[in-house]
């Protein structure tokens, strides 16, 4: 029982006696952290959650944001990290799951899903096994109930060796006319319940995930992870819409965590409005379930539809049809209460307020000095350097990953996994480009400045499309909230990250909080796993690759010595140390501004690729462009922008925010940089077969290429 002995004596003197033994359990549920944000409410209160574009913020299923004059996104993004860890293939597709429903829930048709994934080291057989089966759980699940995987992120760090992190997002279109929200304002509409049958599966999963794991958890916590079944899921997600197309619903809700005593308080408390629950009307897949594995039960692929009693034959009758089982099991009442009633006897009666809205905790707080020390080291051969990296599992190529999802079905997709972002098209005119980011280093080293850089080079990810950047989701993973130093982390992260949204005026619409990622101590290096939703013209769309030999390469924003909690200090020294890099939010909004500038004006198509720079430094990004070309380049490294005199390692490996590759035709160089001003210059051109910097490197693409693919495969050969 996650309920502590303040929340049990407040809790009764609101209902003025004693729980009993069921009404403690589905308070217990939602007192959880995974329920109730009770340590993370106040902090999350900091992000900005308005904006232009946006029709609604967090608070429901999923955040919506206006693309066209017809259509609404929903967008939203989960973590479904303890189930991956002790079931990793049922986890990640239970996590598939749930995120679509969410959607669903909206009104949407999910058109994409994104993934961003931690696991430990590759050479560790268990962190192959769970990154083998996490990555086919996703790959299963979406395929079979065909809604594409279109982008994503991993990593590979000894800190989640016991707590892999599988964060999802997931997007959906829907007409704005036909938007619905998780809600039941009429008193006398009943609620639906469709789709899986309730079983003993995922009971107390939400508690789960409220505590840490231990070294017994992958068996003493099995029953808690949920069921996967794509195909049931395949038949609710066109039953739920045929309804939606149907009926007039009043609201709708999936049942995740939590299950029907999460989704049905929630309906009830979102209107004021009570609920009466039939307990014996709710189709249950084992016998002899008690009351309280009923209302605790996550069995998956189930929704609650909240409809007048007239179309209830109608909803049955689709359900019907797609071959789902269905069934009225209760009703909106009159006062604030949620009421669970078998035959006749009254089982539970708990104010709705309590259930969907238990009060925050204050925790303790402490501050945790920053390393603002800079790290010295014998810097390597240039081009040993380049190699190491570029073949390190978190640098490589990730075509094992995708490879393995289908990402164009739907046939939307028209920039495929592989670049800055995925781009998929809404209409013939528009298009929207989607991107997961996260910089784990340089969170744990400044979560103020690691918060702000994941949301920074998100939105430079989809700048880089060509689209502009509308909003963010997250998903914040963190280690015990119960612990000052982390939860001073988590609210300091949000400060950052909020800084660099309002910025933009990208709100932060929906999101998840993930705690207590630690096993017996041993905690997470802090992950704002950071969604962002771009839109642009369907003309405007520019890919990273190389086009052209004799298109010039023109860096825009200046570099810094800012080397600390680099992907070269990480692969070629092992140190994950020193200062990370600053955002500077002025020029990180001017350079992103003048880059969505110069491509709007373009209509020549004369900017031929766009690439932002990050993970790596400029090399890594130069040496990325050439890799999905198979054309070389020749770059004078004295021209790079700087702010000071920097050795090759700290210009060449940098990982300051804020700044472009971008190629132009040569005849049009002098009219764009016209238009630029922000630090920008001509630093070489596309040429040959070879990446040449100065007189710092010359190496052959074939080369890059040979360090660049198949490092995963190699792994997973094991």
């Amino acid at each position: 029982m996650v309920l502590e002995d303040s929340e049990i004596e407040y809790i009764e003197g609101i209902l003025n006696r004693k729980m009993n033994t069921l009404e403690e359990g589905m308070l217990d549920v939602m007192f959880s952290e995974h329920c109730s944000y009770k340590s993370s409410r106040p902090m999350l209160r900091a992000f900005p959650t308005e904006g232009e574009n946006i029709i609604l913020g967090p608070g429901d299923d999923a955040g919506l944001v206006s693309v066209t004059d017809k259509y609404a996104l929903a967008v939203g993004m989960e973590s479904h990290n303890h189930p991956s860890a002790i079931e990793p293939y049922g986890g990640a597709g239970t996590g598939i799951g749930g995120i679509l429903r969410d959607i669903i829930s909206m009104g949407a048709m999910p058109i994409a899903l994104l993934d961003s994934l931690r696991f430990g080291p590759l050479d560790d057989e268990k962190s192959r096994y769970l990154f083998e089966h996490v990555v086919k759980g996703i790959s299963d699940y979406g395929n079979r109930v065909g809604v594409p995987t279109v982008a994503g992120e991993v990593e590979f760090d000894e800190s989640f060796r016991t707590n892999p992190l599988v964060n999802v997002m997931c997007v959906g279109l829907v007409e704005k006319d036909k938007i619905v929200r998780g809600i039941a304002p009429n008193v006398g509409d009943v609620f639906f319940l469709m789709g899986g049958t309730t079983g003993r599966d995922g009971i107390h999963g939400v508690t789960f995930a409220s505590e840490e794991l231990t070294s017994d958890s992958e068996t003493e916590d099995r029953p808690a992870v949920q069921v996967a079944d794509p195909f049931t899921k395949k038949r609710v997600l066109e039953a739920s819409l045929e309804i939606l197309d149907e009926i007039d619903v009043s609201g709708v809700k999936d049942l995740g965590g939590g299950g029907l005593t999460c989704c049905i308080s929630e309906l009830a408390d979102s209107s004021e409005n009570g609920a009466a629950v039939d307990l014996r009307a709710i189709p249950l897949r084992e016998e002899g379930m008690t009351p309280y594995e009923i209302m605790l039960s996550e069995s998956q692929e189930r929704m609650v539809f909240v409809i007048h009693p007239d179309d209830v034959e109608k909803a049955t009758e689709i359900c019907n049809k797609h071959e789902i089982v269905s069934k009225v099991i209760g009703e909106v009442t009159e006062g604030n209460n949620m009421v669970i009633i078998d035959e006749g006897e009254e089982l539970a009666n708990l104010p709705t307020i309590l259930l969907a809205d238990p009060p925050s905790i204050d925790r303790d707080l402490e501050e945790i000095e920053e390393n603002t020390d800079k790290i010295e080291v014998d810097h390597v051969d240039l081009e040993e350097s380049l190699i190491k990296i570029l073949s390190s599992p978190n640098i490589a190529s990730k075509e094992w990953v995708f490879k393995q999802y289908d990402h164009e079905v739907q046939v939307r997709t028209v920039v495929k996994p592989g670049d800055d972002a995925a781009v998929l098209r809404i209409d013939d005119e528009t298009a929207i480009a989607l991107t997961t980011d996260s910089n784990t280093i340089h969170t744990k080293l400044s979560p103020y400045q690691g918060g702000a850089g994941s949301v920074a080079e998100a939105i430079r990810n989809v700048i880089s499309m060509g689209a502009t950047p509308y909003a963010v989701v997250d998903c914040l993973n963190f280690g015990n909230p119960e612990k000052p130093d982390v939860l001073w982390q988590f609210k300091t992260c949000i400060e950052g990250m909020s800084a660099v949204a309002d910025a933009f005026d990208a709100p932060v619409i929906s999101g998840n909080v993930s705690f207590y990622n630690e096993t017996e101590g041993v905690k997470i290096n802090p992950t704002p796993a950071v969604g962002v939703i771009g839109v642009e013209n369907i003309e405007n769309i520019r890919t990273m690759d190389f086009k052209e030999e004799g298109d010039k390469i023109i860096i825009i924003g200046e570099t810094y010595d800012e080397l600390g909690g680099s992907e070269y200090l990480r692969t070629v020294y092992d140190i994950e140390d020193g200062m990370a890099p600053r955002v500077r939010i002025d020029e990180e909004v001017a350079n992103g501004s003048t880059v969505l500038d110069i491509i709007s004006k373009d209509g020549d198509k004369n900017i031929t690729a766009v690439h932002d720079v990050s993970a790596g430094g400029i090399l890594v990004a130069l040496s990325e462009m050439a890799l999905k070309s198979g054309f070389g380049c020749d770059v004078d490294v004295t021209a790079i922008p700087t702010d000071d005199e920097l050795d090759i390692a700290e210009l060449l490996y940098s990982e300051t925010h804020g700044r472009y590759i971008i190629t132009v035709k040569s005849d049009a160089v002098d009219d764009i940089l016209n238009d630029i001003d922000v630090p920008v210059a001509v630093i070489g051109e596309v040429k040959g077969d070879s990446l040449k910097l100065s007189e710092n490197i010359d190496i052959s693409v074939k080369e890059l290429d040979d360090a660049y693919h198949g490092v995963l495969e190699k792994y997973m050969a094991f």
